[in-house]
Formats: structure tokens, C-alpha cells, sequence
């Protein structure tokens, strides 16, 4: 046993630290783990039973956490989510699949079983992978939770009813099983909501006076076991003790110490767990119904999609919202694994079945981080072709005429249009994702669904007959693109280029744009005229001094002194000119010789400092010294060259 859970040990972190690398989650490595280990193919391990055994308190501790998180406050404040979203959701995904297994010729009872495996999807990776991506409290966020908390309620139920349905020769007395068995699982849940109402805050109260840690920490060991233990005992899960514990302390003021204290025997039990349900899966199975499983994988993932979609459509939710709660709640959870692993044990399902179902649930799992992260781009190509959203109206003849275009309509287009709307000028806007054109539609915007660098597009925005034209995005290729296209239809329309920064302004000139607008040096322009005006120099003459600065594109705004934190935050930092200084020693071999004379593609010399600070002015007879500090201007690499020449070490 020692030796088999060594391997477990040291092959699990292996498969953490490979898995993590590649972004996937831990539980598809503990699966790993124990396929690797498991009888499918290297079969090292011995002590199979213990591993179960273990693995089954795993589960035990996972239903109490679970059970600490269903507060009645929380689930009141949902209860239109929850109950209604979430319900509706649930009950839509079991018919459906229940009547595919059905289809595919299951029994009556292997088709709840799965049906009811499918119907869960995973609380554990959604909540990290909405949450790493900041869209836990986002309406899709939102939703998505108050599904997977029905989800987990609705464990409950399948928990009781799966070890009585796969009982033998039932059939006739099913109903009277099932009767009993929930008067019993209402047994339970009266007994134990009576000990977690008056005895357990009492005891707990005791326990916090002792102030002793391992004391409280066995308590709630205690509480745990007692319940899976008095759940077991009148026949029924452990799972459903735990979970009816967890909901008894879920109100008490010492939940979060004991979720805090049961988390580490949580963690480790729930890893072996999945470990034992990696060693159910098959390596002969898989390969020899490769396609099989990639269809169950394609088939559940469209289903539930669509179901969710549906469910959240029924309870008035945006159709882009409906989708993206789709997306992310299409694969299998852990909860599948647990009722795998259960109707497993009660030989509802076969080696295959169970092999596939499982391997099914990695496989969607692991798709599932790309999925959400990827979710608007998929809505959007998903919506591609919905009316009320792309219907682009064609203008009448004449419709458009000495009007201005607006190619994008993020920020900036939408603060230029209300602008422009004030003003009552004639504009159209032209964007193309689909959710920001339908909210702005519904708001009564003159938008229209168009890739601007296509040609049609742009006649259909009457670019012939513009008087204006304003690129908005900030892509210098596509900017370049769209220029192309401006000038091959329209060669005398005025165009307005918006950058980010000073980067492909000379490009941007040459490829036919009228002015362009770099951000970031306009707010800095900005900023100097506030500086200069409170300074008290006359409004006129900070207006000239702007006016030349656009004129000479900016010449004194080129050049960014970096140092190591703006080289480290700054993405493509090195791609904008810098400024560097370099001290010319005596041994530099242009000592005396004219300063002119120097030449390097890509470095400009900006001024030339003697010692003492003294700025000289550049002629054809200035000269270098020993001492003097050159400032030069360029790219990284360039600046680098350049001082090496200047300072004769190449």
C-alpha cells in the first residue's frame, strides 16, 4: 500500500507540473495519473480496494464543501437563476439525453444513469477559468453559476436513486424503493438539520473557547464522518451525509474556518479520487472506438450547448448571453465522474461505457479553458449571418453625400459620432462585431455591419461621395489596407488616421492618409497646453506652438528615455524610437572630426552636450570632443551599433 501510494504521489506531481504547464487542469492530470498507473497500461498498482476506499472519503469531503456554499441567503437572492435558469436547464439536458440513450437501445436504467452523468458540467473549472479571465461576475459569469449551483443540488437526488435503481428484479417495486428511500433521505435531512440547528453551535462554541486548533479541526472531521455515517446507516450515500452537513453549518459563523480547515483533506482525497477514475479507463477501449468517443465528445458538447442556449433564451436572456453560458457549461464535470464511479459500483455500467463516458468528460474538460476564452470570437462567426443583426441596408441612390465614415466603432468612433450628431453632420459608422452593432442599433445609432477594408462595403457607405473618412482602429496593417482601398475609389476624400503611438506615421502619410493622430503624443500635447496655459503663456501662442509641432510630425515628441521597468511593462517596447546618450572617449576615432560626418540608417543625432551642460548647435564645421555627450535617437539595436562606432570598438 505504502509503496503504491508513492507512485501515486510522485506520478501525480509529474502530471500536475506537466499539466499546469500546458494550461490544463489539475483534475485532468489526477485522470492521467491513474490511466497511466492503472491496469490499462503500465498496472503497477496493487491495492486497488484502498484506493477506492479512499477515494470514496474524497468524495465525502467534497459534498460537505459543497454543502458549506448552499446558504438560504444566497439561494433566496438567486432563486430566479437558480430555480428557474438552472431547473429549466437541468431538466431539458436529462430529457434530451435520456431519449438519445434510449434511441441507442440502453436500458431504462443505464439511460438515467447517463443522462444524468451529461446533465452535469463542471463547477470547479468554470469557476477558475471565469475567474483567471475576469468574467466571474459578468451576466454570463453569473448565470453560469446559478446553473452549476442547481447542478449540484440536483446531485442530491441521483445520489439516492441510482444504488436502488440498479438493485435486481426491481422493476415491480420501484416505486415503494424509491418512496422509501426518500422518506429516509427526509429522515436524514430532518434529523441532521435538528443536531446542525441546536447541538453543533453549541459544541462548535465550545470547541473556539478551547482555542485549541487540532481540537476544532477534529471536530469537523467528526461532524463530516458522523453524517456520511448516519446517511450510510439508514441505507442511503455518504455523499448525501456530507453534503446535509455542510448545509447544517453553512448559516453558523464558523463557515469559512471550517471550509479553511477541511480544504487540505478535501484537496488530497479529491485527487486520489479522480486517480482511482483515471484507472477505470481503458487504453484497449479507447482506441478501438476512437471515433465513437470523438462523436459522444462533438454530440454532448453541441447538445448541452444548445439546451443551455435554449434554457437562458426561455428565461428572457440576450442571445449572446445564452450562447456564451452555452460555451462554457458544454462538457462533462466532476460531478459525472463521481456518478460514474457509483453506477460503477452497483454494475449499471459496463467497462466500456463507463470508459468512454469518462474519457469523454477529460476530453471536453480540457477543451473547456479554450473554449471560454475564445467564446465572444466563436458568438461572433455563430452569429454570422442572424437578419437582425447583419441585415446591412443598402442606402438609396443619393442617400449619402458629403458625409463622413467612421471605419470602427469602439471608444473612440462612438465619442467622434456623438460629436458629430451634435453638430447635426451627416455620418455613417461601419463596424464589425456583431454585438456591439446590435446594442447600438437597439439604441438608436446610424450603424451599419461591414468590414471596412472591403470594397463593396465601402461603396455601399458611399465612399464616393464622402467628404471625410476616419480610421478609428488601431492596426497599423489593416490601416494600411483600408488606405489602398480609400484611394483606388475616392483619391480626393480627406482621411483622419487614429495610432496608438509615432510607430508607421511616415507609412501611414505615403499610403494617402490626410493627418495622422498618434494617442499617445496628442495626449501628451494636450497636456503641455494645460501646463503652458496655467503657466500664463498666452492661448495664441500655445495654439501656434501646437500647430508647428503637428506640422514637423511631432519632432520634439519623438524619443522615450527607458529604463528597466518601462522596457519590462511597455509591450513591444523596443519597437518605439528611443533616446540614448553616449560619452565620447578620447580613444573614439571621430574626436575632431565634423559632426555631420556621421552617419547610421536609422539614428538621428538630436543635439550635442559639451561638459559642463552646454548645449552646442550642430553646423557643418561642429566638430566632436573628448567628453562630449552625443544623444542619439533610433531603435534599440541601431543605438547600440551606433555607440560602438562612436565610441571606435568596431
Amino acid at each position: 500500500m505504502l509503496t503504491d501510494l508513492l507512485l501515486l504521489l510522485l506520478f501525480a506531481i509529474i502530471s500536475v507540473i506537466f499539466f499546469r504547464r500546458i494550461r490544463l487542469s489539475n483534475i485532468v492530470a489526477y485522470l492521467f495519473t491513474g490511466f497511466v498507473l492503472g491496469p490499462s497500461l503500465l498496472n503497477i498498482l496493487n491495492s486497488y480496494h484502498e484506493l477506492e476506499l479512499i477515494a470514496e472519503f474524497g468524495i465525502v469531503f467534497l459534498m460537505f464543501s459543497l454543502g458549506l456554499e448552499f446558504s438560504l441567503t444566497k439561494l433566496i437572492a438567486m432563486r430566479r437563476s437558480v430555480f428557474g435558469l438552472g431547473a429549466l436547464q437541468v431538466i431539458v439536458s436529462f430529457i434530451m439525453f435520456y431519449f438519445i440513450c434510449q434511441f441507442f437501445v440502453m436500458s431504462w436504467q443505464q439511460s438515467f444513469t447517463v443522462a444524468g452523468i451529461l446533465t452535469m458540467s463542471s463547477t470547479a473549472i468554470i469557476v477558475k477559468v471565469l475567474s483567471d479571465q475576469q468574467q466571474l461576475h459578468s451576466q454570463t459569469g453569473k448565470l453560469a453559476i446559478a446553473i452549476l449551483l442547481f447542478q449540484d443540488l440536483a446531485v442530491v437526488p441521483f445520489l439516492i436513486i441510482i444504488p436502488i435503481i440498479a438493485m435486481p428484479n426491481m422493476d415491480s417495486g420501484l416505486v415503494p424503493l424509491l418512496s422509501m428511500a426518500f422518506v429516509k433521505g427526509a429522515l436524514a435531512v430532518a434529523v441532521l438539520l435538528a443536531i446542525g440547528r441546536w447541538i453543533l453551535p453549541r459544541f462548535f462554541d465550545e470547541m473556539g473557547r478551547i482555542r485549541f486548533d487540532e481540537v476544532f479541526i477534529l471536530s469537523n472531521l467528526f461532524v463530516t464522518l458522523f453524517a456520511a455515517w448516519f446517511t450510510q446507516f439508514l441505507g442511503l450515500s455518504m455523499a448525501l451525509g456530507a453534503f446535509l452537513a455542510g448545509m447544517m453549518l453553512a448559516e453558523s459563523h464558523y463557515r469559512h474556518q471550517l471550509s479553511a480547515d477541511i480544504r487540505p483533506f478535501k484537496d488530497i482525497l479529491m485527487a486520489i479520487f479522480f486517480i482511482s477514475i483515471g484507472t477505470l479507463l481503458s487504453f484497449d477501449i479507447l482506441r478501438d472506438n476512437l471515433a465513437l468517443l470523438l462523436l459522444m465528445v462533438v454530440g454532448m458538447m453541441l447538445a448541452k450547448l444548445i439546451t443551455i442556449t435554449l434554457a437562458a433564451l426561455l428565461m428572457k436572456e440576450k442571445l449572446t448571453t445564452s450562447l456564451g453560458v452555452g460555451i462554457a457549461l458544454a462538457q462533462m464535470g466532476e460531478f459525472g465522474f463521481i456518478l460514474v464511479a457509483l453506477a460503477s459500483k452497483y454494475q449499471l455500467l459496463d467497462e466500456e461505457l463507463s470508459s468512454l463516458l469518462i474519457a469523454t468528460g477529460v476530453i471536453s474538460m480540457s477543451l473547456t479553458p479554450l473554449l471560454v476564452k475564445y467564446s465572444q470570437t466563436i458568438t461572433r462567426e455563430a452569429l454570422h449571418h442572424y437578419e437582425k443583426v447583419f441585415r446591412l441596408q443598402k442606402p438609396l441612390p443619393g442617400q449619402f453625400s458629403d458625409h463622413i465614415i467612421i471605419c470602427g466603432y469602439g471608444r473612440v468612433g462612438q465619442i467622434v459620432s456623438r460629436f458629430l450628431r451634435t453638430e447635426s453632420l451627416p455620418f455613417i459608422a461601419l463596424d464589425r462585431d456583431p454585438m456591439r452593432v446590435k446594442e447600438a442599433r437597439e439604441g438608436g445609432e446610424k450603424i451599419e455591419f461591414g468590414d471596412a477594408s472591403r470594397r463593396e462595403i465601402l461603396l455601399v457607405a458611399g465612399i464616393e461621395k464622402a467628404k471625410l473618412l476616419i480610421i478609428t482602429f488601431n492596426d497599423l496593417q489593416r490601416s494600411l489596407a483600408l488606405l489602398t482601398q480609400i484611394r483606388e475609389l475616392n483619391a480626393d476624400v480627406k482621411v483622419l488616421v487614429r495610432t496608438k503611438n509615432d510607430k508607421g506615421i511616415d507609412e501611414l502619410h505615403e499610403a494617402g492618409a490626410t493627418e495622422v493622430i498618434p494617442e499617445v503624443l496628442e495626449g501628451s500635447l494636450m497636456l503641455v497646453a494645460h501646463v503652458l496655459y496655467l503657466s500664463g503663456v498666452p492661448r495664441r501662442k500655445i495654439l501656434k506652438r501646437l500647430d508647428c509641432e503637428r506640422k514637423t510630425k511631432y519632432q520634439h515628441l519623438h524619443g522615450f528615455y527607458y529604463g528597466h521597468e518601462s522596457s519590462q511593462s511597455t509591450k513591444n517596447a523596443w519597437t518605439v524610437e528611443k533616446l540614448h546618450a553616449v560619452i565620447l572617449s578620447s580613444s573614439s576615432g571621430f574626436i575632431d572630426s565634423a559632426v555631420l560626418t556621421f552617419h547610421l540608417n536609422g539614428v538621428t543625432i538630436k543635439s550635442l552636450h559639451r561638459k559642463g551642460g552646454e548645449e552646442i548647435s550642430i553646423t557643418d564645421k561642429t566638430s566632436f570632443h573628448a567628453g562630449d555627450v552625443v544623444l542619439l535617437q533610433g531603435d534599440k539595436y541601431d543605438l547600440l551599433k551606433a555607440e560602438s562606432i562612436l565610441q571606435g570598438k568596431s
